[in-house]
């Protein structure tokens, strides 16, 4: 009597052996790692780390936006990343480098080794001093310094990396300048246009600001903003508290336990597109909710129209520009999305075509989401590469985002 289910002869063995055998052998050849994929569902996928890349990257402060500036230089065939100072140990920056709770393992190797840090083969040297004049930046061969420490936000405190005996050239601040002197320079608004080979420190702006001003500019020169508000639903950030604690300053809700409110907090966020974009100055205010998310924040533009549209006119000037003009620095989607939906997203904003809504033919409020650490850090990375070209370092290719 034969068995409903059918056995295995020796015929189907040998085959079976054949086929995994075959899978083995693609999967070697196309580099996947066992046991890399059943750790994170995905392949052991190695970086660019070119040595002699032509430009020279440092970072000072190795927090949230330092850690994902590197790995997003170091992904990029034109860039290096030479030397990071941070007073963290040097186990302690490999451990923050590979895992992240919002981006995932790193995708290559990182070791210690000598008191440096060695990822996927190449090694960045380390320093951790509060000194800045003590950075051994051109020892390094280092160039362009990410200054992510959020303690240097002046072109008087920056010009000290660059007034050392061991200096870098050119200073990104990841932060909003706390001077009316240095530049503020956002891809994608006029980071090409005003850039200047003289400038020695300039400001990427804010991650609001970054996610808020290419659609300001889009909508301003299409209709004209006559005024409007802001409002960011912003994700938590490392500033704020775990439980209720005391914060300094007047500000008392910016103390209450982050991952138990709604936080309403104040925002320049706003009026720093004038900054960039100086036809708003005067037309634009806001504010944010700070929400018991890690990461992806979404802007609501609400503003009053110079010129009379109509909402799907609007989806279709946004939808144009995302893939022309502003391409890969705004977005465009009518899906059904959510905040987890654009986690490690690059683009600086995406405009959600169904969240909006339309009152009348000059009142509108505006939907779009950012990753404010990834897409703010990829634009910072991508500020520096414009900054190569101007100064001559690199060529311009087609690829690059936000070249005039």
């Amino acid at each position: 009597k034969v068995s409903a289910s059918r056995t295995s002869t020796p015929r189907d063995a040998g085959t079976m052996l054949r086929a995994l055998t075959f899978l083995a052998l693609v999967a070697s050849a196309l580099g996947f790692s066992a046991p890399m994929q059943a750790r994170t569902g995905r392949s052991a996928v190695r970086m660019s780390t070119n040595p002699k890349a032509p430009i020279k990257i440092g970072i000072n402060g190795f927090g949230r936006i330092g850690r994902l500036v590197f790995r997003i230089a170091m992904a990029r065939d034109n860039m290096v990343v030479k030397h990071i100072n941070s007073p963290m140990a040097p186990e302690y920056m490999k451990y923050l480098l590979s895992y992240d709770s919002a981006h995932g393992r790193y995708k290559g190797t990182v070791e210690v080794k000598d008191g440096s840090l060695v990822v996927d083969g190449l090694e960045i040297t380390l320093s951790a001093t509060r000194d800045p004049t003590e950075i051994p930046w051109s020892t390094r061969e280092v160039e362009y310094i990410c200054e992510s420490t959020g303690a240097f936000t002046t072109t008087e405190s920056c010009m000290k990396h660059l007034e050392s005996s061991t200096p870098g050239k050119k200073v990104v601040i990841s932060a909003p300048a706390k001077d009316p002197e240095t530049p503020t320079l956002v891809v994608g608004v006029n980071a090409a246009e005003d850039y200047d080979p003289d400038m020695k420190v300039v400001s990427c702006a804010s991650c609001t600001t970054n996610g808020l001003a290419p659609l300001v500019k889009l909508i301003d020169q299409t209709y004209g903003i006559a005024e409007g508000l802001m409002t960011t639903v912003h994700a938590t950030t490392a500033s704020q508290l775990t439980v209720d604690g005391s914060m300094k300053g007047s500000d008392w809700r910016a103390g209450r336990a982050a991952a138990a409110n709604i936080i309403p907090s104040s925002t320049g966020a706003a009026k720093a597109v004038a900054k960039c974009y100086p036809k708003t100055k005067g037309k634009l205010t806001g504010m944010a909710f700070r929400v018991p998310t890690i990461d992806v924040s979404v802007v609501d533009l609400t503003c009053r129209l110079e010129k009379e549209t109509t909402y799907e006119d609007i989806k279709a000037t946004v939808k144009k520009a995302s893939e022309g003009s502003m391409k890969g620095i705004m977005g465009y989607t009518e899906d059904q999305v959510v905040s987890q939906d654009f986690v490690g997203d690059t683009m600086s904003t995406t405009f959600d075509a169904g969240a909006g809504i339309m009152l009348n033919p000059t009142f509108v409020k505006l939907v779009s989401w950012y990753d404010n650490e990834w897409g703010y850090s990829s634009r910072l990375v991508d500020l520096i590469q414009i900054m190569a070209v101007k100064d001559g370092a690199v060529k311009q290719t087609k690829e690059m985002v936000g070249m005039a």
